[in-house]
C-alpha cells in the first residue's frame, strides 16, 4: 500500500539545485566577468548612462578628465583618466553579469518552445490543422498522447498525464483534468497519455514561456518603488557633492592656490555614492534571478520587493501546514470490545475503501496489530461496500458478518436502523478527537442481527515537520501567520495550536478570504497568500503578493503576481525570505557605499590642500606617499571595490531571521564599520604599489 506524502526537504533542495543548473543560473562564477565584458563596453554609450544619474556624473567626469589628460599628458593625469573609465566600465560589468545570467536562463527556455501544428476543433465537431501561432483566445484544440500542447489554456474535456519537465525541471509527469483546480496546461509541454481538449487562454507571443523569457532577460524589468526612491536619494546626494566640490575652487583660490580640474573630478567621483549607484541595478536583477532559481516566476520586481515587506501571511492548512492526507493514528475501542476486536473490524471495513484514509487504516492494522495488508481469498469473495459521499460509510458483508465504518452521524443512523444503540462513550470520544484537531471514524458490526459499535478510529492531518520552527522565525521577523481552512473551528484551533500559527480562519469561503485580506491591509499591513483555484483568484488579486500554483487554473495564475512552477504551497515562506534578502542586500551595500566615503575623504582632502594648508598633513593618518599617489590610490580603490562587491550583489547578503532592530545593528556593525575600515586598508595597500610607478 502507498500513502502519498510530500517530497522531503532534501529532495526539494536537490530539485532546486538541478533546475538552477538547467536554466544556467547558480553560484557566481568569475568567468562571468570575462564573458560579460563585451556587453559592459556596449553600455558605455551616454544614452545608457543617462539611466543612472550617479554613473552619468562619473561618465561626464571621465570624458572631462580624458580631455585634460590629452592636452596635458602625465602619469597622474592619464592614470586618473583610465581609472575613472574603469569605474564606469566596472559598473556596467556588474549589470552585464546580472543580465547575462538572465540571458542564459532565457536561452534555455527558448529551447523549450516548439513550433507546433494544432488540431483545432470546429463548431461541427470536426478538426482542422493550423499552426500554433494562429490560435486565438477561446479556440479549442485536441491533444493526444505524444503531442505537444500548442498554447496555454485550461483542460475542458478529458484527463491526461503531462510532461512539464521542460518548464519546471520536474521529471515526474503530472495529471491534468477538466473541471478542477488542476486544469491549467502550459504551451510547450507534452501529453504522455490519453486525450484532452484544451481551451486556449493566451494570444501568440504572450504565453507563459514568452513572459518568463522576457522577465528573466530583464526586458520587462521595471524599477521598484524603493529602488526609484533610492535612485532619487543618490541623485540628490550627487548634486550636493557636485555643489560642494565646485565650491572648493573659490576657497582654494582665496587661500592663494588653485586645484586642478582633474583633482576636483577625482574628489567628486570618490565622494559620490558610486558603489551603490553601480550595483543597484544588478541587485534588482539578481533578486528576480534568485526567484527563478527556485522555480518561481514573478511578474514584476515590485512583487519581489513587496514580499520583503510582507507582514501578514495567509497559508492554506491542507498541503501547506499539514501533509493533506489524513492518516489513521489510533484505535479507541468502546464498551466491551477490545482493541484487537476493533482492529479486525476496522481492517475489514476498509478493504474496499480506496481513499488515502481507508488505505492508512489497513496500514495501521497491519503495522501495529499484525493483520494482513491484503485481503485473503476468502475475504475477496465477500461483498465489498465502497465509500461514497452519499452514504459516508464503507464496509464488507462476509459470510454473514456485516461491518461498517464511517462518519459518526452515518454510523449512528445505521446502528439504530439495525436495532442497536450508540453508547454515550462514543459521543465523548468523537467530540474529544474533533476538539484535538482529528477526524473520528466510528466502526460498527452486526452481532446476531444487532448492530454494535466496536470503537472509533482517530484520523490525524499531520503537521509537517519543522513548520512550528518556521513560524517562530516568521514571528521573530514581525510577520503574522494566519491559517486558512475549511475545517470547523474546533479542529482549526487544534491544528493552529500544534502548528504554532498566530491566528486562523475556519470554514473559510472565498469572500471570507477577501474580507480578511482587506482588514489586514486597512491596518497598513502587506499581505501575501497562495492559491490555485478559480475561487482563489479574487483574493490573489487583492493580496500584495499573490502566489498562484502552476497546477492551478489560468484564472488563478492571471490574478496572482507570482507563479510557483513546483506548486509547493510552502514556497511562500521562501519567497518572503528572498524578498527580505533583496531589501537587506540593498540596504547593506548602501550603508557600505556611504561609509567608505569617510576613508576617501581622509585620503584626498589632505592631499588636495597640503600645499595651501600644511596643518592638514596631520590628517594623513594613512601615511600616504604624496598628494598625487593619495588621489590616484583613492580613485583606483573606488573602481576596484565595485568589482569586489559584484559577487555579493548577485548572491545577496546572507539572510538570517531576526527582528528589525537586530538587522539594523548587524548592518551598521558589519557594513557600516566595514565600509569605514576597508577603504583605509585598501587605499594604503594601493598607495604602496602606486608609489613604485615612475613619475609618481
Amino acid at each position: 500500500m502507498t500513502i502519498t506524502t510530500q517530497r522531503t526537504a532534501e529532495e526539494t533542495t536537490q530539485h532546486h539545485v538541478e533546475n538552477a543548473g538547467r536554466v544556467g543560473a547558480g553560484v557566481f562564477n568569475p568567468r562571468q566577468l570575462w564573458t560579460s565584458l563585451p556587453d559592459a563596453f556596449r553600455k558605455l554609450s551616454p544614452r545608457h548612462q543617462l539611466r543612472n544619474p550617479v554613473m552619468f556624473v562619473v561618465w561626464v567626469g571621465s570624458v572631462l578628465v580624458t580631455v585634460f589628460a590629452i592636452t596635458d599628458p602625465g602619469v597622474f593625469n592619464i592614470g586618473v583618466a583610465l581609472w575613472l573609465w574603469f569605474t564606469v566600465l566596472f559598473a556596467n560589468l556588474a549589470e552585464a553579469v546580472a543580465e547575462g545570467r538572465g540571458k542564459a536562463q532565457a536561452e534555455s527556455l527558448r529551447r523549450t518552445k516548439k513550433e507546433t501544428v494544432a488540431r483545432r476543433l470546429l463548431p461541427d465537431g470536426s478538426e482542422e490543422s493550423v499552426p500554433g501561432v494562429e490560435l486565438k483566445i477561446g479556440d479549442r484544440v485536441v491533444v493526444e498522447a505524444g503531442e505537444v500542447i500548442p498554447g496555454d489554456g485550461d483542460v475542458v474535456e478529458g484527463i491526461a498525464t503531462v510532461d512539464e519537465s521542460a518548464i519546471t525541471g520536474e521529471s515526474a509527469p503530472v495529471i491534468r483534468e477538466s473541471g478542477g483546480d488542476r486544469s491549467a496546461v502550459t504551451g510547450g509541454t507534452t501529453v504522455l497519455s490519453d486525450r484532452i481538449v484544451v481551451e486556449v487562454k493566451t494570444k501568440p507571443g504572450e504565453s507563459f514561456v514568452d513572459r518568463m523569457i522576457a522577465l528573466v532577460e530583464g526586458a520587462s524589468r521595471q524599477k521598484t518603488p524603493n529602488e526609484i526612491a533610492l535612485t532619487i536619494l543618490l541623485a540628490v546626494l550627487t548634486i550636493i557633492f557636485v555643489l560642494a566640490v565646485v565650491a572648493l575652487q573659490p576657497m582654494a583660490g582665496y587661500s592663494g592656490g588653485l586645484v586642478s580640474v582633474i583633482v576636483l573630478t577625482a574628489l567628486l567621483v570618490c565622494l559620490i555614492p558610486t558603489t551603490i549607484g553601480a550595483l543597484l541595478s544588478a541587485i534588482g536583477i539578481a533578486g528576480m534571478d534568485r526567484l527563478v532559481q527556485r522555480n518561481v516566476l514573478a511578474t514584476s520586481g515590485r512583487a519581489v520587493e513587496a514580499a520583503g515587506d510582507v507582514s501578514t501571511l495567509l497559508l492554506d492548512k491542507t498541503g501547506t501546514i499539514t501533509f493533506g492526507n489524513r492518516q489513521a493514528t489510533e484505535l479507541l475501542p468502546v464498551g466491551s470490545s477490545t482493541v484487537d476486536d476493533l482492529a479486525i473490524a476496522a481492517r475489514l471495513s476498509s478493504l474496499a475503501d480506496g481513499t488515502p484514509e481507508g488505505r492508512s487504516i489497513v496500514d495501521l492494522c497491519a503495522r501495529e496489530h499484525v493483520l494482513p495488508a491484503e485481503p485473503s481469498e476468502a475475504e475477496k469473495s465477500g461483498e465489498f461496500v465502497p465509500f461514497t459521499a452519499q452514504t459516508r460509510m464503507s464496509g464488507i458483508d462476509l459470510n454473514g458478518r456485516v461491518v461498517r465504518k464511517g462518519a459518526a452521524t452515518a454510523v449512528r443512523a445505521w446502528v439504530e436502523e439495525h436495532g442497536g444503540t450508540v453508547p454515550d462513550e462514543v459521543h465523548t470520544v468523537v467530540d474529544g478527537i474533533g476538539a484535538e484537531g482529528g477526524t473520528p471514524l466510528v466502526v460498527a458490526e452486526q452481532i446476531e442481527g444487532v448492530a454494535v459499535v466496536r470503537g472509533v478510529i482517530r484520523l490525524s492531518d499531520v503537521v509537517k515537520p519543522g513548520m512550528k520552527e518556521r513560524f517562530d522565525e516568521l514571528r521573530t521577523m514581525g510577520i503574522k501567520t494566519v491559517m486558512i481552512t475549511g475545517d470547523n473551528p474546533l479542529t482549526a484551533r487544534a491544528i493552529a495550536r500544534e502548528a504554532g500559527v498566530d491566528d486562523f480562519l475556519a470554514e473559510a469561503k472565498p469572500e471570507d478570504k477577501m474580507a480578511l485580506i482587506k482588514k489586514e491591509q486597512e491596518g497598513g499591513r502587506l499581505v501575501a497568500m497562495t492559491g490555485d483555484g478559480t475561487n482563489d483568484a479574487p483574493a490573489l488579486a487583492q493580496a500584495d503578493v499573490g502566489v498562484a500554483m502552476n497546477t492551478g487554473t489560468m484564472a488563478a495564475k492571471e490574478a496572482g503576481n507570482m507563479v510557483d512552477l513546483d506548486s509547493n504551497p510552502t514556497k511562500l515562506i521562501e519567497i518572503v525570505e528572498i524578498g527580505k534578502q533583496l531589501l537587506i542586500t540593498r540596504g547593506a551595500l548602501t550603508t557600505f557605499s556611504i561609509a567608505n566615503d569617510l576613508a576617501k575623504y581622509f585620503a584626498i582632502l589632505p592631499a588636495m590642500f597640503a600645499a595651501i594648508y600644511p596643518q592638514l598633513g596631520g590628517l594623513n593618518i594613512m601615511g600616504l606617499h604624496s598628494p598625487d599617489s593619495a588621489i590616484l590610490s583613492a580613485v583606483i580603490f573606488n573602481a576596484l571595490i565595485i568589482v569586489g562587491l559584484i559577487p555579493l550583489a548577485l548572491r545577496g547578503v546572507r539572510y538570517k531571521p531576526s527582528s528589525a532592530k537586530s538587522l539594523l545593528r548587524r548592518n551598521l556593525l558589519v557594513y557600516g564599520l566595514g565600509g569605514i575600515v576597508t577603504p583605509f586598508a585598501g587605499i594604503w595597500l594601493i598607495d604602496l604599489l602606486v608609489r613604485l610607478i615612475p613619475g609618481m
